[in-house]
This record gives structure tokens, sequence and C-alpha cells, in this order.
């Protein structure tokens, strides 16, 4: 939440499927576009909410329903620590919300893509 960095230092300043851990979001991406030079990109790549109902529906019962067991039995373990993967997905905003959220913090021509089906999405914008 507090970069070790000068303002304007980087020409590109990204996360790949750790946003979502921060403990508060809109700080977190005002962080990324603070240590961002004029012009710089920050890119954000982060699990999403499916678009299709479709794809939304069968990767919802995998991931939440299958995969934490899967976890569990191959680490040999009883416990929830793999439910927090899908419950932390579950309550991160979806790819419209996160591109907004960006553009509050001063980016830019925000813009994202689907990946995988929309289980993830690339975000983009520039400072």
């Amino acid at each position: 939440m507090a970069l070790p960095f000068a303002d304007a230092v980087f020409d590109v300043v990204s996360v790949g499927f750790g946003i979502r851990n921060v403990e508060d979001l809109d700080a977190g991406v005002a962080e990324m576009a603070r240590v961002a030079r004029p012009g710089g990109k920050v890119v954000i790549l982060e699990f999403t909410t499916p678009p299709s109902a479709f794809v939304r529906s069968a990767f919802g019962f995998y991931f939440h329903r299958v995969l934490p067991r899967i976890g569990n039995a191959l680490a040999g373990v009883r416990t929830h620590a793999y439910q927090y993967l899908p419950d932390s997905v579950r309550a991160f905003p979806a790819a419209p919300e996160l591109a907004r959220r960006m553009e509050r913090a001063g980016l830019r021509g925000v813009r994202y893509c689907y990946l995988s089906g929309g289980i993830a999405a690339i975000h983009a914008g520039e400072r």
C-alpha cells in the first residue's frame, strides 16, 4: 500500500493474480498509478467473473465445489485452506467494475480483455 519508490518513475507497473489480495483495492490501484510515469501503463491480470452465464455456472461449480476438495485431498488435509482462492475471487469486483476503479484512480483509456473464457481478465490503463 506504500511502494518504496518515488512518484512517476516506472514505464509499466503490473501485478498478476495479486491485486485481489491487497487490503484496500482502490488504494492499491492508486499506488500503482502513483509510481507510473505520465504516459506509463498500469496493467492488472486477475481472475474475474465470466460474462457468459454458461461459463460462469460451469466454472463456478468446478471452482467453488470441486477445486477446494481436490486441493485438500492432494494436500492430505481437511481444512478450509483451499477455499480461500474461490472465496477471494467471488469477493473481487467483476471486470467492468475494476475498470471503473482504475479510472477513478486517475488512469486514462482503461480497457480490458477476457482470457480463458472469461475466468481471468487483463486490464490496462495509462497514467
